[in-house]
């Protein structure tokens, strides 16, 4: 059965979902007219201009929504991931990386902003998704039914065992903490959180991932100072291995590519149909603006945290001496860099990013198991198995439920990638609105939006 999955998955994920993504990401950057690359400007005005708008209880900021998708965005694949593309793929995986990104920011925009549009009240604010569009933009139920069963497993069981595996891993190795102590920890910490809702949920993110990812940012650029002569020879390497004559002779691009497109969708997830159930749930004067920020998301994701991790690995002399891979070579890169407190600073920094990441993707599973059915005591069962799911997380070496990650991350992100494609003339509409009555000077009231339906 293990052989059966890995060829499913290594059919989506080396033709077909790079295909769809790259292809999908160039035809909304078209259709925008490469507005993802020109939306830095209006990014302080929305947070500035949603922040006085007058929330009703449960409602959160756009701000709140943002590091909810950021939570789940910014974890093992900005840090693990990454070494893992290095290894296998070598330094120009993080080229492939970057464009990812860059196309998948328009695609960001499309699926949040519609998001937005389809959102439904509940008894704690907004909740909306791919699941949501699908069903009201589409009219098929069915369909939103079926992305929400993979949503709820990829999410909320295998992608949180990945999560809670690093965590123990990272702990294990740096402060001798045993898995077992480590299963038990997370699995009551993440319960505590779970059972508090959205607006707990959103605190949380709201106050750990921008901390963290602004300190792992300097250290980074600590690493970048203290070894300013090799950048020059680090980006030569970067883009000749991304595009040079020798590998694509040599086959080596192909495997950059993929490795690069893999993992640049586990970590930033455009496309993937993950960062819509964030998008939904802010409460904003204009869909379109929250399609902005998610796409602010990517791109603190892909180009600054885990070219950050790309850039300390690069930098070491353990990369390519030693046959450590995932998070234990970037704790062997850091602490050549900065000494042995610097693995030490990893393992937390693991912590901190995988558990609300653990966070988030329990609350996009919750967002589309109340979609399906909303009884109190499913849910609670499907809380239950998660905690379930952390806690085996950390104990159980999970080679394979690495593969399985792959493989519904290939399944939900088709589903959702080819939804959008029909639906996106909605989104296109918002953005022309949003730009129009940008020009008008007007403060862009959340009206008027319904016609565009």
């Amino acid at each position: 059965m293990t052989q059966w999955i890995v060829e499913i998955n290594g059919f989506l994920m080396s033709k077909w979902l790079v295909i769809l993504l790259i292809g999908a990401g160039l035809f909304f950057t078209i259709r925008v007219r490469g507005f993802q690359l020109r939306l830095f400007k209006d990014i302080r005005k929305l947070f500035s201009e949603d922040s006085a708008i007058d929330r009703g209880k449960g409602e959160i900021s756009s701000f709140q929504s943002f590091c909810i998708g950021a939570a789940t965005r910014i974890g093992t694949g900005n840090m693990a991931g990454v070494a893992m593309a290095l290894t296998i793929g070598g330094p120009g995986a993080i080229i492939w990386m970057w464009l990812v990104a860059i196309l998948g920011g328009a695609t960001s925009f499309v699926e949040s902003t519609l998001a937005q549009i389809y959102k439904v009240r509940d008894g704690q604010g907004f909740k909306g998704g791919p699941a949501y569009y699908m069903e009201r933009a589409l009219g098929k139920r069915w369909l939103g039914i079926l992305f929400g069963v993979f949503v709820a497993i990829t999410f909320g069981l295998i992608f949180n065992s990945v999560q809670s595996n690093t965590i123990a891993l990272a702990f294990d190795q740096s402060f001798s903490v045993s898995p077992v102590v480590s299963s038990v920890i997370l699995t009551v910490a993440t319960a505590l959180v779970i059972f508090g809702g959205t607006q707990r949920i959103a605190k949380l993110s709201a106050t750990i991932v921008p901390v963290m990812a602004v300190v792992y940012l300097l250290v980074s650029i600590v690493v970048l100072v203290l070894n300013v002569t090799e950048i020059p020879a680090v980006l030569m390497t970067m883009f000749k291995q991304a595009f040079g004559i020798e590998q694509v002779v040599g086959g080596g691009i192909g495997v950059a590519v993929m490795q690069g497109v893999m993992r640049g969708l586990f970590s930033n997830e455009a496309g993937m149909g993950s960062a819509p159930h964030a998008a939904a749930t802010a409460t904003v004067s204009h869909p379109a603006k929250q399609g902005i920020i998610q796409t602010l998301g990517v791109y603190v994701d892909t180009l600054l945290i885990c070219t950050s991790t790309a850039v300390i690995i690069l930098m070491a002399d353990a990369f390519g001496q030693t046959d450590a891979t995932g998070i234990e070579l970037l704790q062997l890169a850091l602490t050549e860099h900065l000494g042995g407190w610097a693995g030490q600073f990893v393992a937390i920094c693991i912590l901190l990013f995988a558990f609300t990441t653990i966070i988030g993707s329990y609350f996009y599973g919750e967002t589309n198991i109340t979609n399906i059915n909303n009884r109190k005591e499913v849910l609670t069962a499907y809380r239950v198995v998660v905690l379930g799911m952390v806690a085996y997380g950390a104990l159980a070496p999970l080679a394979t439920v690495w593969t399985l990650a792959e493989l519904f991350m290939a399944i939900i992100a088709s589903i959702n990638l080819v939804s959008i494609l029909f639906i996106s003339p909605i989104a296109i509409k918002a953005l022309k609105d949003y730009q129009e009555q940008r020009k008008k000077g007007l403060y862009l009231n959340f009206i008027k939006i319904l016609f565009l339906v």
